[in-house]
């Protein structure tokens, strides 16, 4: 165990997992009964990432200097061509409603994207805009599932994936990845949970989050062909896109026309807090979804979209961030092997390092709660993304300045010492 003679706070500085969820109390006598409760549908888990920025947030509200490694969030802000067309728009006094698919313009830009990035032609009356990608997925699992339908997910996975399955009445089917397959989602192992009972969904990423893995184009195809073979709907999660480091990103939609690809601006455009993504969806699902959006959001907030269209022109500004994340991925792959960290997954794309810790404890939680109090290192731990498997795992963001991201590796390697 490490750090285990520092001092400890009155109350815990992350709430535990189990705290989470109904109580089941009885109602005294004479106690009313409210009449507006909590549904069963949304006693979901915390997602916990956020529970961790909470707590970093109180110790430096108390005068200490947290490092920040635990939200996917980059630290450099929008590109400034996105920022000067939202100034642009805003000097003009009105804001209003645009159609529920989103400005034509910006589709148009969308799908020329595709064209320059990948060499494949998208039709533009094919890309929906999306309040973040979390709409996104809303929209796809509403357009594409019923209640009781099974969807796969790789397991570890971003938590929300399951909790917002859940929540619609569907059932998330972790199939856990392993170092034999580069921890992607292998069509052996998605056909072996639909022989045990049918899954109507299939939901990957690649760029993976909290991995940071990738899926090659051989096996991205492979899982494409055996999921449509047994009519099982592929839904790819792209919003890493653009930050592939060992190879490059393939996109669904370069092997099928079915495919429903989501992506973001949150993630390579550094527009996290503009909520505005995108999904490109078959033909036969655009008007559902585009009912949907009428209905759930209207439209997507007219000023992110004329940020999001100017953002493409700021690629230069984005290239010089990527290039900030390579720098920092190699510090964290040269340095945390010397603090002790001698296990971690690929480190292929997006801006995640997914660190085994069980030389060091046998619950990752309690681990994050001791790193962050008595290092101040703010990282995420695995039981967000894996509830199985993932008490031996952190997830460390390296999104940040490079600076910070040396100071880390210093901190970590000081601490575990101290141990």
């Amino acid at each position: 165990m490490v750090g285990m003679s520092a001092r400890r706070s009155q109350a815990p500085i992350l709430p535990s997992p189990a705290s989470e969820g109904g109580t089941g109390r009885r109602l005294a006598r004479g106690e009313s009964r409210a009449t507006t409760r909590a549904s069963a549908r949304s006693d979901v888990p915390a997602f916990m990432v956020m529970d961790v920025v909470a707590a970093a947030a109180r110790l430096e509200a108390a005068g200490r200097r947290i490092i920040h490694m635990e939200i996917g969030q980059p630290a450099a802000p929008a590109p400034a061509s996105a920022v000067a067309a939202a100034q642009a728009a805003v000097a003009t006094g009105r804001i209003s409603y645009t159609p529920a698919l989103g400005n034509a313009s910006l589709r148009q830009r969308i799908a020329r994207h595709y064209a320059e990035r990948y060499g494949i032609e998208i039709d533009p009356e094919r890309v929906v805009l999306t309040t973040g990608s979390s709409a996104a997925f809303m929209l796809a699992f509403l357009s594409i599932f019923e209640p009781g339908d099974r969807i796969a997910i790789a397991s570890p996975g971003y938590p929300p994936y399951r909790n917002v399955l859940a929540a619609l009445g569907c059932e998330a089917v972790p199939i856990e990845v392993t170092a034999a397959t580069r921890f992607a989602l292998a069509p052996a192992a998605l056909l072996a949970a639909h022989r045990e009972q049918p899954l109507k969904g299939v939901l990957v990423a690649s760029p993976a989050n909290p991995t940071g893995t990738m899926m090659t184009g051989e096996a991205l195809t492979a899982l494409i062909r055996a999921a449509e073979g047994e009519g099982i709907a592929f839904i790819s999660d792209e919003i890493y896109h653009g930050l592939d480091y060992a190879f490059p990103a393939q996109t669904a939609l370069s092997i099928s026309a079915d495919a429903v690809v989501i992506n973001s601006f949150s993630k390579y455009f550094c527009m996290t807090g503009w909520r505005i993504g995108w999904m490109v969806a078959p033909e036969p699902l655009v008007r559902p979804i585009e009912r949907l959006q009428q209905n759930l959001a209207i439209s997507v907030p007219a000023l992110s979209q004329v940020a999001a269209e100017a953002a493409f022109e700021g690629r230069d500004e984005m290239e010089a961030v990527k290039h900030g994340y390579e720098v920092n991925r190699r510090l964290l792959v040269e340095g945390l092997p010397r603090a002790g960290f001698d296990h971690f997954l690929p480190v292929d794309g997006a801006f995640y390092l997914y660190a085994d810790v069980s030389r060091f404890c046998s619950d990752s939680f309690d681990f994050a709660r001791r790193m962050l109090e008595e290092a101040g290192v703010a990282a995420t731990p695995g039981a967000d993304f894996d509830p199985v498997h993932g008490r031996r795992f952190i997830r460390f963001c390296y999104a940040g300045a490079s600076a910070e991201v040396a100071e880390a590796v210093e901190r970590l390697t000081a601490w575990l010492k101290r141990g």
